[in-house]
């Protein structure tokens, strides 16, 4: 895939999940927070103010820590294919 083109429907699947208001399952959530960190190089900590997830999303980011920042972005648009779009 060119880099244009992943760009492009990386953009895409972002906006789709931005305004996507029907329950997900969290461990999808978890998938989805930790491969967008990696593709727009957020290395921050987690800003939630509730103790627990944090760990979730720090641990989601961990096990997703060698995806490489265009790994991140094709896999977080497949997720949003073939695991929300179906759902909606």
């Amino acid at each position: 895939m060119k880099k244009e083109k992943l760009h492009t429907d990386f953009d895409k699947a972002v906006e789709f999940m931005n305004n996507f208001t029907k329950p997900l399952p969290a461990d999808l959530l978890l998938k989805l927070y930790a491969y967008y960190k990696i593709a727009n190089k957020n290395y921050s900590n987690p800003g939630s103010s509730t103790p627990l997830i944090n760990a979730f999303k720090a641990n989601a980011l961990i096990q997703a820590k060698n995806i490489k920042r265009d790994d991140a972005m094709k896999a977080y648009i497949k997720l949003v294919k073939n695991e929300v779009r179906k759902k909606s």
